[in-house]
């Protein structure tokens, strides 16, 4: 399993097991995570799930591909390590990977 923390918009930090080969969004649906709504069920048309990759995190999740950077287009309060969660594949180099949600999902 791999360990990923979810700090919500309000400050409060989730930390779960993930399993590899999920994608991030998948896992926080199933854990509940406020705040990742995923309308589109990870199929990158919606935005609904995005996150900000801590800042040390960013080389190990990697660059959003373009189809993935025309949907944060639809998002709000989008930063320079904002994602798409179901972009996001769980993987071992991922243990420990802190991300943070927006105040508002689009």
């Amino acid at each position: 399993m791999v360990k990923i923390t979810f700090i919500d918009s309000a400050g409060q930090s989730r930390t779960i097991d993930a399993e590899e080969g999920a994608t991030v969004m998948e896992t926080a649906v199933r854990n509940g995570v406020p705040e990742i709504e995923a309308e589109c069920g990870g199929a990158c048309a919606c935005a609904t799930c995005h996150v900000y990759v801590d800042p040390a995190w960013v080389a190990a999740t990697g660059k959003a591909e373009p189809m993935e950077e025309d949907m944060l287009d639809f998002a709000f309060e989008v930063q320079p390590t904002s994602r798409l969660s179901c972009q996001i594949k769980v993987k071992a180099p991922l243990d420990g990977l802190v991300l943070r949600t927006p105040s508002r999902q689009g």
